[in-house]
């Protein structure tokens, strides 16, 4: 392994992020994912995730920033002072359609947000109740809720780990209760946040 590689997966490390297992470390971090090999042949087993940075996407840290990387199933945080470096595995949405992309920012943030389904999600399901208060076992929004601008959109926990890593939501981006639990503690009313 190079010393650059080293380096970089101890700091992932140190950020808390949840890497994969050492047999598949190698497969995952391939910055050629979707390249052809040299002999022509397509390459297998090759993971989407990135490592992303905020200057590729504001001038400035501001307040702090959140990228949502779609592709990756994951997403990023950086502290306003750059102290604070977050990398977790998340929930995406599960169709484009439900998948807004582009530049926004926390708003609000909420310990044990209540959750109402929206009309879409009523008329997919009829079935749905009107209003799960927070805290409720049945709640899927978790611990923790980061509101952004776009209404009914959020970054926040799920009981329901089956979800994290897969096309799951209905709009949002769902990470494990101790992850949002982190996040939340950090991120501050005003992070920038950029949805790719």
């Amino acid at each position: 392994m190079s010393r650059d590689r080293r380096t970089f997966l101890q700091g992932l490390v140190a950020a808390s992020v949840i890497l994969p297992t050492t047999s598949a470390l190698g497969q995952n971090l391939q910055p050629n994912a979707g390249q052809t090999s040299l002999n022509g042949g397509p390459q297998r087993n090759l993971s989407s995730f990135r490592e992303r940075h905020w200057r590729d996407y504001y001038p400035s840290l501001g307040k702090g920033v959140i990228l949502a990387d779609v592709t990756s199933r994951a997403v990023h945080y950086w502290s306003g002072d750059e102290s604070v470096h977050f990398v977790f595995p998340c929930s995406i949405p599960m169709t484009e359609d439900l998948t807004r992309r582009g530049q926004t920012e926390v708003v609000r943030k909420v310990k044990h947000p209540p959750w109402t389904p929206t009309p879409s999600m009523r008329e997919k399901d009829p079935n749905l109740p009107q209003r799960v208060e927070g805290g409720a076992p049945e709640n899927p929004l978790g611990e923790y809720g980061l509101y952004l601008a776009w209404p009914a959109y959020l970054v926040h926990g799920t009981h329901d780990t089956r979800k994290i890593g897969r096309k799951s939501s209905s709009g949002c981006y769902g990470l494990y209760n101790e992850h949002v639990a982190r996040l939340f503690a950090v991120a501050e009313i005003g992070t920038q946040v950029t949805v790719f």
